[in-house]
């Protein structure tokens, strides 16, 4: 029997004064490409953020490729840097007193501000190329357009060889003409690297062009999608 790439089970309660969000999930899949849709609110982000590590769920389990992240029964709970996932956030969250240079190699080691070892300067040179980035090395994410900084948060995210690759709505903050380019480039990268994808979206088009296997999320809960979704995504 395969083991599943994603092998989730997610049971979480926020409570904001009388008001309170529930996320309960459940679900496996052996996709390299899994896309989780639904809209602002359904708890897409909170998701990603467990995976991640950056949110502590109340009960249940995370695994990746059969590798254990967190599992409440046995106490369980790998830190961010343990999991080794590459994270693309929805704003970037790019250092803006950093180069573009900088902020790639960030997670790389301590200190890289002055870098000592030749692998990871090689490491970040590889990804400056792969992105087109060179010329603009030495600039801080002000000078940038949202494409390059889109392509500079992906570089960092990819520079340390993640176990998986997870993005917060990668395309929201971009121009619609850009969208569709910068699509084409990271389903052109995924397909190299086969590095497993998680994403989540509220764009129809993110899951026609990334969508192996697409999952509803609403109200906290993996749903069938409402009517006339399905048309729209496979159109």
């Amino acid at each position: 029997m395969t083991t599943p790439r994603f092998d989730l089970a997610i049971r979480h309660t926020l409570h904001s004064g009388q008001h309170s969000f529930s996320l309960d999930i459940a679900l496996q899949s052996s996709c390299q490409q899994l896309v989780v849709y639904g809209p602002s609110g359904a708890g897409k982000s909170l998701l990603l953020k467990a995976i991640a590590g950056l949110h502590r769920p109340d009960a249940g389990h995370i695994r990746l490729d059969g590798r254990c992240l967190y599992e409440s029964t046995q106490g369980i709970c790998l830190s961010p840097q343990q999991r080794q996932l590459g994270y693309l956030f929805q704003d970037y969250a790019l250092f803006p007193h950093l180069s573009v240079r900088q902020n790639i190699g960030f997670g790389l080691q301590r200190g890289w501000l002055n870098p000592g070892r030749r692998r990871q300067l090689a490491a970040v040179d590889y990804w400056l190329e792969a992105f087109g980035l060179q010329a603009l090395a030495d600039q801080l994410p002000a000078t940038l357009s949202g494409g390059q900084r889109q392509r500079t948060a992906l570089a960092r995210a990819l520079v340390a060889e993640p176990r998986a690759l997870l993005l917060d709505e990668p395309f929201s903050a971009l121009d619609p003409a850009l969208r569709q380019q910068l699509r084409g480039e990271l389903a052109d990268l995924l397909q190299r690297l086969s590095i497993p994808m998680l994403l989540i979206t509220h764009d129809a088009a993110d899951v026609r062009a990334f969508g192996q296997q697409t999952l509803y999320l609403q109200d906290g809960r993996l749903v069938e999608p409402p009517a006339g979704l399905t048309e729209i995504v496979h159109e």
